[in-house]
């Protein structure tokens, strides 16, 4: 067997818009309890992060906490990334400029685009798709009211329907007193560099969530057929699987870990 098998691997979790590495909790419980690694971080402007999401206005420095993790990492060392939703991109920036440090790349309903968002395609793709909900949306606008907002949270009376709607009623109490506005400025600056060769050689895979109202299973289809990754599963969730089904999330992970391993060895 690959010498990745010798040990545990190390999982890094990587949270949507609004949340934060509290959103993990169940998942970093059963991982941890089964003997793996895990980080669970939060971006800048996230979680407890004291950032201002408003006065964070490029997605380098949304994504610095998740790039200074990997820039201290040994040389030697490899971690499995994992993203839910927005922080598919993050894992994308971070394949490009770390590839030989990453085992694995795990995107969970999550905006899966090679290059960001270059095109109203990509946006059209990996941002959420909630027109059908009429005014979803609090932006806050930290450049002022003639320039594009800078923060975005999803209304309070519409984040059961959206995000939640097969989640625990306790998790979804914890999330609406934990959720924060995100900084939509930065996010949809995400552009990346086309990917070099060590890049390519990643493995990648996507889990779909089929009863996702915020990432629409269509959406991620597309994704998917644009940027095949190595493996596709699929989940019976909303577009938080790490709430309303942590078990058969982490029995996902674990299998995609695996099946790289037999793959390499």
């Amino acid at each position: 067997m690959g010498e990745r098998e010798l040990k545990k691997p190390h999982f890094v979790f990587i949270h949507g818009v609004g949340g934060g590495s509290w959103c993990w909790y169940k998942v970093k419980c059963l991982m941890v309890n089964s003997g793996y690694t895990v980080t669970c971080l939060d971006l800048r402007g996230a979680g407890i992060d004291p950032s201002d999401p408003n006065k964070i206005l490029s997605f380098d420095d949304y994504n610095k906490p998740l790039i200074d993790i990997l820039t201290s990492l040994p040389d030697h060392e490899q971690v499995i990334l994992v993203g839910h939703s927005a922080g598919g991109l993050s894992v994308t920036d971070a394949i490009h400029k770390f590839s030989k440090k990453i085992s694995l790349a795990v995107y969970i309903a999550a905006t899966m685009l090679k290059n960001g968002f270059l095109t109203q395609q990509d946006f059209k793709d990996g941002e959420p798709d909630v027109a059908e909900f009429g005014d979803a949306y609090d932006f806050e606008y930290g450049l002022g009211t003639d320039k594009p907002p800078t923060s975005v949270i999803f209304k309070k009376e519409l984040q059961r329907k959206l995000i939640y709607n097969m989640t625990p009623p306790e998790d979804f109490t914890l999330a609406t007193m934990l959720l924060r506005p995100a900084p939509v400025y930065a996010l949809q600056s995400a552009m990346f560099k086309d990917i070099d060769e060590g890049a390519k050689n990643v493995p990648r895979v996507y889990i779909k969530t089929m009863y996702d109202r915020i990432v629409k299973p269509e959406q991620q289809d597309k994704m998917i057929a644009k940027w095949p990754p190595t493996n596709v599963y699929v989940i019976e969730s909303d577009h938080s699987p790490n709430f309303s089904n942590p078990f058969v999330l982490c029995g996902i992970l674990v299998e995609a870990y695996l099946s790289i391993c037999h793959s390499s060895a």
